[in-house]
């Protein structure tokens, strides 16, 4: 099980969290910390897998972006990776080329669109098409104006 996700830049600023784990909020600082020096501190040629306290963590870079996973000990961590790429595809599917200030000036539809992928560190739905589908439905319900009903 996924135990939490975390979407860095370049700088070490941190553009979204994601924690399936209870912890307390001194607790995700440092280990926000301690994950970020770590993996900026890593040369690009470096594989993406390490081990760090009990867990794995598995990180990928798009464009200026860090993914950064951390997974149970007997978790798969090509999976992680595949499960990273597909949450970079929604995201590139439903912004179109999805950037830095994407996820900055439209970070709930970020955490929205992870939501509908993952749920409780473990994958929901495998299909990008339904994803996109329910990421869709909820845009129109958003659309529709208070009070009118059909």
């Amino acid at each position: 099980m996924m135990q939490f996700m975390l979407l860095f830049s370049r700088q070490g600023k941190l553009r979204l969290q994601k924690w399936y784990v209870p912890l307390s909020d001194k607790e995700k600082k440092k280990i926000t910390r301690e994950l970020v020096q770590t993996v900026l501190a890593r040369k690009p040629k470096m594989c993406s897998f390490l081990e760090w306290r009990d867990l794995k963590i598995v990180y990928k870079r798009y464009a200026s972006l860090y993914f950064c996973c951390a997974i149970e000990d007997q978790d798969n961590e090509l999976i992680t990776l595949e499960i990273i790429h597909r949450y970079v595809e929604l995201l590139d599917k439903y912004f179109g080329s999805v950037c830095e200030l994407d996820i900055i000036f439209n970070f709930e539809k970020a955490y929205f669109i992870l939501d509908e992928f993952l749920l409780g560190g473990e994958v929901q739905e495998t299909s990008k098409k339904n994803v996109l589908k329910a990421i869709e439905q909820a845009d129109l319900l958003q659309e529709v104006p208070m009070g009118r009903t059909k």
